[in-house]
């Protein structure tokens, strides 16, 4: 995705609020793996892209994923050129898929950006192949690691985005980071952990330590790099509870 950093770094291309209404979905997943099984936790594994990758052959990655992940927009100012083959191959191949967006604080507010990435790709349907949408939200590759936020301007900028992404597609959307960036940034939030999924970034032999609130992490983004094109992730759970996040059940 963007940047993530443990011992390394790497570079990539650039709701606490109202009660719940009902019509949201917020499935219960099962904390199936604990956090400390070694790679892979589930045999549900999945790929991230983003323009990085070109004209990929989906026909032939079908047989070895079940989900993919695929930028479609950063900050209000990108979108990916590569979204239309990285977001419809794989459902063409019968892949589970989801788009991300690259969060850019310090570029506009969170219902701006969520807005943005609805328009262009980021919107969900309930059919059983299409992941929520998720916030990539991390190290900032062009400056300051919070992008000038304080924690608690951050935990508002990311409520803006989650609350008007979940208001208009009536799902909560997953959000990536890495553990260590969650603490830094956001003062270890608490407040998204009993809607939004957890996409957790380490690049080790296991998921790791979570984010305080989250429990279990939904995916796992274990490497930057594999037989599969993109990053290299998995999902925590049975490929039928994958399709119910999907909005299948």
């Amino acid at each position: 995705m963007g940047t993530y950093r443990s011992s390394g770094s790497r570079s990539a291309p650039p709701w606490p609020g109202p009660a719940t209404p009902s019509s949201l979905v917020a499935p219960t997943l099962p904390a199936p793996t604990p956090t400390t099984a070694m790679i892979p936790p589930s045999p549900v594994r999945g790929i991230d892209v983003s323009g990085y990758q070109r004209s990929i052959d989906w026909a032939s990655v079908a047989p070895h994923v079940s989900f993919v992940y695929a930028k479609a927009t950063e900050g209000k100012y990108y979108v990916n050129p590569q979204f239309t083959n990285e977001y419809n191959g794989p459902y063409d191949h019968g892949l589970i898929r989801g788009s991300y967006h690259f969060a850019i604080p310090s570029n506009s507010g969170g219902t701006v950006q969520a807005d943005y990435f609805i328009a262009h790709g980021g919107g969900w349907s309930p059919d059983g192949k299409t992941l929520p949408g998720a916030l990539d939200i991390e190290y900032n590759p062009y400056g300051p690691e919070c992008y000038g936020l304080s924690a608690s301007q951050m935990v508002n900028w990311i409520r803006d985005f989650t609350t008007e992404y979940a208001a208009r597609e009536h799902a909560f959307p997953v959000i990536y980071s890495s553990t260590e960036w969650w603490k830094t940034c956001t003062g270890d939030a608490t407040a998204f952990a009993a809607d939004d999924p957890f996409w957790v970034a380490n690049y080790a032999r296991t998921g790791g330590k979570l984010p305080s609130g989250w429990p279990y992490y939904s995916f796992w983004q274990y490497s930057d790099s594999g037989s599969q094109p993109g990053d290299q992730d998995v999902f925590n759970g049975a490929y039928g509870q994958l399709q119910t996040l999907a909005g299948n059940g």
